[in-house]
């Protein structure tokens, strides 16, 4: 029987018959304009959840290359560059007939291109990739572009504007926030770090019949009113995400905007996930931390600290009053800190003051408000044994030229008595997380190229799964030796542990930073990765005015670019002048004041970043190695993967996954749509997700 008819029996009224006559044909007329869900399915093509990349080259592509990549959503990168590229043709971007599903085949869900002619606007290739877009639906980003008639723009000498954007502050318009862009508040300021620098460069036109702006500028002109930035031109079939202006993928503005870009790409529904992390571990809880000494440019107690006495004066450490007021702080910033702590420093401190440690008694008291990481017991250096007659320092080595390492036993009880002091305090401590004493155990160049071979066998000892690792020396996840531990890198916060006001902290950082004709050690000089201040910094201005928002900037770029490693200070950083507070008061205001509600800060504790590493590494190299089958037909999306392999995906709200038996909600909400880890459920070798018909 025909579905779109419906049969009335002989014994009704006549004008229910009329009535049913009436409701059949419209429904045949209604047929033959919207297809009904059911023939939609039958006839919707296989679109492969992987994205098509064309570089030239630039900037913007490589930024928006990069998100790809950061967030584990597959891409094929065409190098426009390269003679012997692959030409674009129907058969590159489509199949007639998949082998799997029988249904005509789009090998790519997205587009991105350097502009919008990036072949030559009359090019075979451009028709051939017009065509494709059109007959599949497939979007396409123009990475970086001009204000014209062939985007859907007026020219900018139309009531437009062009210049410099640096210290611009751009708008979300409605469409933006209730499209693409809804995670964000609303306004999205130009970085302007140097103002001697142009650092972004752009072309804010008004919009076309076509066009839909999503983020705009005022313009001053006669006639008044905003032109665009960012928007959707839709003409001939097709639809281009037009962006005309220059970035990079380390401006705040690019990092910004670089979600709701994948979402529009993708239409929302892609493998691949992305968050906006925050951790800050405060090392040496407990313990006190020496103090850096403006006239001998150096810290006493140091290895290479000449003319001091090996230990020095006045060690920094955190008071009970400090311990207060990082408690309030916690809740007025709803913001939680990591305290790695050395249980043996404080209860050597509180022998050497009397017996008594109000500090940790404060902290004690306050336990529940923090999550805690074992820092072990009294912070020795756990790699090989040191040999401190030389400057720098080497590996002691016994007579037959052998290397001295710490001991298992040793390295073990570190471990294993710090844990058991926190426990005997009732501070909630999660065994499988560590952090020795500056990265310890773990190889540190130049001297010991290698792991202390014990450190492995001491982390299995107690159950230890993630121990902490410097990002600026080991940026990347790894195994630690032939156990089951994995490190987690952790970003270094510019502000040093031997410090306790801004004056020390401006006096110390003076010395890195500044030519020796400046005064300075000249280390920026030699370094190519540093750069020499122009000028020494006031130490009364300096903290507050430079090194507060160049670090506040740092730490919310890895937060803005899906990074979850945490960061470390120290807890000489929470005392005195606790100069931690304004880097990260700032982090968190120009965090807030981009974001909307529905994109938090994601705060995770160091096993949580250690599985998200993990993870990520298992996925990259899945994809790598063509291991994965993802696409999406209609509203169904298919993902087979390897066993054990966890797929990062991403879908929009409504989304369900199927089970054996019924379906369940997908994932979790973050900026405005769905997302998650995931794997087949129960005796399914696939992930299927059952997209909104909306």
């Amino acid at each position: 029987m025909d579905s779109d008819r419906i049969r009335t029996p002989r014994t009704a009224p006549r004008t229910a018959l009329r009535t049913g006559r009436i409701a059949t044909l419209a429904a045949a007329l209604l047929a033959t304009v919207v297809p009904s869900a059911q023939a939609v399915a039958e006839t919707a093509p296989r679109v492969d959840l992987t994205v098509l990349v064309v570089d030239d080259g630039g900037s913007a592509v490589g930024a928006i290359t990069a998100e790809l990549r950061g967030s584990g959503v597959p891409y094929r990168r065409i190098d426009l560059n390269d003679p012997n590229r692959p030409v674009l043709d129907a058969a590159f971007l489509s199949d007639p007939s998949d082998s799997a599903t029988g249904r005509p085949r789009a090998k790519y869900q997205g587009v991105v291109l350097p502009h919008e002619s990036a072949f030559g606007p009359d090019s075979a290739e451009q028709t051939a990739l017009h065509a494709y877009e059109r007959t599949f639906g497939i979007p396409q980003v123009d990475a970086s572009t001009w204000s014209h008639p062939g985007v859907g723009l007026d020219y900018t000498d139309q009531g437009g504007w062009s210049g410099v954007l640096d210290g611009t502050t751009a708008g979300v318009t409605a469409a933006g926030q209730a499209g693409p862009f809804r995670y964000l508040a609303g306004a999205l300021a130009f970085e302007d770090n140097d103002p001697t620098v142009s650092e972004s460069y752009g072309y804010a036109g008004r919009p076309r019949a076509g066009y839909t702006s999503y983020l705009d500028v005022p313009v001053d002109s006669a006639a008044g009113g905003r032109a665009s930035l960012v928007g959707e031109y839709a003409a001939d079939g097709r639809r281009e995400l037009v962006v005309t202006f220059a970035y990079n993928q380390y401006q705040r503005q690019f990092r910004a905007l670089a979600r709701g870009i994948v979402d529009w790409l993708t239409q929302g529904v892609h493998l691949g996930q992305s968050r906006n992390y925050l951790s800050v571990h405060v090392d040496d809880v407990f313990a006190p931390d020496a103090r850096w000494d403006p006239a001998l440019n150096c810290t006493p107690g140091d290895f290479d600290c000449t003319g001091d006495d090996g230990e020095g004066a006045n060690p920094i450490r955190m008071t009970a009053a400090d311990a207060q007021y990082a408690a309030a702080w916690q809740k007025s910033s709803g913001f939680t800190l990591d305290m790695v702590y050395n249980g043996g420093q404080g209860e050597q401190w509180k022998t050497e003051h009397g017996g008594t440690d109000p500090l940790t008694d404060r902290l004690v008291a306050d336990r529940a408000q923090y999550r805690w990481i074992n820092h072990t017991y009294t912070h020795p250096f756990l790699g090989c044994v040191q040999d401190n007659t030389v400057v720098p320092w080497r590996c002691a080595t016994d007579a037959a030229g052998n290397t001295l390492w710490v001991s298992r036993s040793e390295l073990s009880g570190q471990i294993r008595n710090n844990h058991n002091w926190a426990v005997g305090k009732g501070i909630p401590v999660d065994r499988s997380e560590l952090v020795t004493g500056e990265h310890s155990g773990l190889r540190t160049l130049p001297q010991q190229p290698v792991d202390n071979p014990n450190l492995a066998g001491a982390l299995a000892d107690n159950g230890v799964k993630w121990t902490a690792s410097d990002d600026s020396r080991e940026p990347a996840q790894r195994a630690v030796g032939t156990g089951a531990a994995k490190t987690v890198p952790r970003h270094p916060m510019n502000v040093y542990y031997n410090v306790g006001t801004a004056a020390e902290m401006t006096d110390e950082y003076n010395w890195i930073y500044t030519s020796r004709a400046d005064g300075g050690s000249g280390v920026c000089e030699s370094d190519p990765a540093s750069t020499c201040l122009p000028a020494p910094l006031p130490t009364a201005t300096g903290y507050a005015d430079r090194i507060v928002p160049q670090e506040a900037r740092t730490a919310l770029s890895h937060v803005l670019g899906n990074d979850p490693r945490p960061h470390y200070v120290h807890q000489s950083n929470l005392a005195e002048e606790r100069l931690l507070y304004p880097v990260l008061d700032r982090v968190l205001a120009d965090y807030r004041a981009l974001f909307a509600a529905n994109t938090p800060l994601v705060n995770p504790a160091q096993k949580d970043v250690g599985t998200e590493l993990d993870r990520r590494a298992a996925w990259d190299q899945a994809v790598a190695a063509g291991r994965v089958t993802a696409y999406r037909v209609g509203t169904t999306v298919t993902v087979k993967a390897p066993s054990g392999v966890t797929v990062p995906l991403t879908a929009p709200e409504g989304t369900r996954k199927r089970l054996l038996l019924g379906t369940t909600a997908f994932g979790t909400p973050y900026a405005g749509t769905r997302s998650a880890w995931t794997t087949p459920e129960l005796l399914q070798t696939t992930v299927t997700l059952t997209l909104p018909t909306a």
